[in-house]
């Protein structure tokens, strides 16, 4: 994969559940496939950032135009593309189960 970019300085995001509520999500990772040219961001709950094991959420964007322009996050709906997310993300992951960058 090219342009990998594990984020020790993570961006934070506030994602909205399906039933309103809002948590706050902080970014552990972005990479855009050399296949399809495609951006994907991996996000971590912020609460979750000491714990010993952390739920990752991917999602697909596109590159915004410009730095004042927010990041429209887009589910991964193809088996495919979860395939290779998961790939890239598991390079970051050492045997013990620890994101390292």
């Amino acid at each position: 994969m090219s342009d990998q970019t594990p984020r020790d300085e993570g961006e934070i995001f506030t994602l909205v559940d399906e039933k309103g509520n809002e948590e706050l999500f902080k970014e552990a990772m972005r990479f855009q496939s050399p296949e399809t040219g495609k951006w994907y961001i991996c996000l971590y709950p912020l609460d979750e950032e000491n714990d010993e094991e952390v739920g990752i959420q991917a999602f697909a964007f596109e590159e915004p135009a410009s730095d004042d322009d927010e990041l429209q996050l887009m589910p991964i709906e193809n088996d495919a593309e979860w395939e290779m997310v998961q790939e890239v993300l598991n390079t970051f992951i050492d045997d013990d189960g620890n994101f390292t960058a």
